[in-house]
C-alpha cells in the first residue's frame, strides 16, 4: 500500500468522509423558521406546483447535480461495489463545488440491473438538474446513459465522453505539433468499453457537426481478441454499431496488424500491451495516446525510443495527462445554466475544441493544458453555452 493510500485513509477517517451540507440563510428566530418552513415554504411548494419551471428559480435544482454509480468499473479498482464506491463519488462532489461551484451529491446504488438503474435515476430526478453516471461497466452503461436522455435534464456519463472530449483536444493539438492533417489520420483505438466507444464515435464528428470538425481518414476499433470487423461473429450489439463508421476497408487481424495503417495509437485497455516494434509499425511520427492507469499500454519513455513524435497517458507524474477534471466541470456548468435537457455532440465537440485552444503552441510535451490551469472552466463554459 502506498503512502498516498495510507495517508489518505487518515484524512477520511479524520474527516468522516469529504463532503457535508451547510445552510444558505440563517434560522434563529420563529420569523426565520416560518419562512424557511411551514407555514411559508408553502408559497414556494404552490408557485412550483402551478409552474414547474420555478423550481430552477426557488430550490437547489439550478446548481445540483447527482453523482450516479453502482461502483461496477471503479477506475483502477474494478468491481468494488456501491459502499467502497462512496470515496471516490466524493471526491467527484468535492471537484464539483471547487472547480465549477456546482453542488453535488453520490448516489451510490446498491444494484447492477439496468432497469432498478434506469428507473431509480428517473425516480431522484426531479431534485437534481442533471446526472453525472460514473463507474457503471460496459456494455450496461451504454443502455443505461441512452435510455436517459429524455428525461428531461442532461445525462452524462463521464466515464465516456469526458475521456474522449479531452483525447479529442489532445488529437487536435498532437497535429498541430507534428504537421499532420487531422482528416488524414488512420487512428487505432484499442480497448471497446465506454471510452473507446466514446472516442471512436465523437471522431467521426463531422457527421453531426461539419462546421465545427473535420473527420478523420479512418478509424480501427479492437477488442481483447483483434480488430472490430464484420468478419467476427462474436461482437455485442454495441460493437456491431461501431462498423457502421469504422474499419472502412473491413480488415481484420490482430492490433499489430492494425497498427500497420496507422498514424494515431488511443489506448483504453489495459498496461503493457504495446511495444516498441509496435510503435515501429506505425506510420511516422506516430501520436501515442497510452491512458490505461495505473500502467500504460507503453511508457513514454519506450514510446518516445521507439519513435512516438507524441505521447499521452493518464497519470500526473507525465506530461499531457488525459484528465476528466478538464470537461465535466465545466460542460455541466453550461448546461446547467441554459436548463438544457441533453449533453450533445455539438456541445461535447464544442467543449474539445475549447480545451485544444488553452494551448497556444502545441509542443511534444504540451499538448493537453493541465487539469489545474486557470480559466479553464470557464472558457470550457462559454464555448459550451454559445452551441446549445
Amino acid at each position: 500500500m502506498s503512502d498516498y493510500f495510507i495517508e489518505s485513509i487518515k484524512l477520511h477517517q479524520n474527516l468522516k468522509g469529504k463532503i457535508g451540507t451547510y445552510n444558505k440563510t440563517k434560522v434563529e428566530t420563529m420569523e426565520d423558521l416560518s419562512l424557511v418552513y411551514s407555514p411559508g415554504v408553502a408559497g414556494p411548494c404552490l408557485e412550483i406546483k402551478q409552474k414547474p419551471e420555478r423550481a430552477y428559480d426557488l430550490t437547489m435544482k439550478a446548481n445540483t447535480v447527482a453523482i450516479v454509480s453502482d461502483g461496477s468499473a471503479v477506475l483502477g479498482l474494478g468491481n468494488i461495489g456501491p459502499l467502497a464506491a462512496i470515496p471516490v463519488m466524493e471526491g467527484k462532489a468535492m471537484l464539483f463545488k471547487k472547480f465549477a461551484d456546482i453542488n453535488a451529491f453520490p448516489i451510490c446504488l446498491n444494484t447492477e440491473d439496468v432497469e432498478e438503474i434506469i428507473q431509480t435515476v428517473k425516480n431522484i430526478a426531479p431534485v437534481f438538474g442533471g446526472i453525472n453516471l460514473e463507474d457503471i461497466s460496459a456494455p450496461r452503461c451504454f443502455e443505461i446513459e441512452d435510455r436517459l436522455q429524455q428525461i428531461g435534464i442532461p445525462v452524462f456519463h463521464d466515464d465516456q465522453h469526458g475521456t474522449a472530449i479531452v483525447t479529442l483536444a489532445g488529437i487536435i493539438n498532437s497535429c498541430k505539433a507534428v504537421n499532420k492533417e487531422l482528416s488524414e489520420l488512420n487512428i487505432v483505438i484499442n480497448g471497446a468499453g465506454a471510452a473507446g466507444m466514446a472516442i471512436a464515435k465523437i471522431m467521426r464528428c463531422v457527421n453531426q457537426n461539419p462546421d465545427m470538425c473535420t473527420p478523420v481518414k479512418n478509424i480501427i476499433v479492437c477488442d481483447s481478441k483483434g480488430i472490430i470487423s464484420s468478419e467476427r461473429n462474436d461482437l455485442t450489439p454495441a460493437k456491431k454499431e461501431l462498423l457502421g463508421f469504422t474499419n472502412s476497408d473491413n480488415v481484420s487481424g490482430s492490433l499489430q496488424e492494425a497498427l500497420k495503417f496507422s498514424d494515431v495509437f488511443v489506448g483504453v485497455s489495459k498496461g503493457n500491451i504495446l511495444t516498441e516494434d509496435d510503435i515501429k509499425r506505425m506510420h511516422k511520427n506516430p501520436i501515442i495516446f497510452a491512458l490505461a492507469n495505473p500502467i500504460p499500454e507503453i511508457s513514454p519513455e519506450l514510446a518516445l525510443k521507439a519513435g512516438a513524435a507524441i505521447v499521452a497517458t493518464g497519470r500526473s507524474d507525465y506530461p499531457n495527462q488525459v484528465n476528466n477534471l478538464l470537461v465535466f466541470p465545466g460542460i455541466f456548468k453550461a448546461a446547467l445554466a441554459k436548463r438544457a435537457t441533453q449533453i450533445t455532440s455539438k456541445m461535447k465537440i464544442a467543449a474539445a475544441i475549447a480545451i485544444a485552444s488553452m494551448v497556444e503552441n502545441p509542443s511534444q510535451n504540451k499538448i493537453i493544458p493541465h487539469s489545474l490551469d486557470e480559466g479553464i472552466v470557464d472558457i470550457v463554459n462559454r464555448a459550451v453555452q454559445q452551441v446549445i
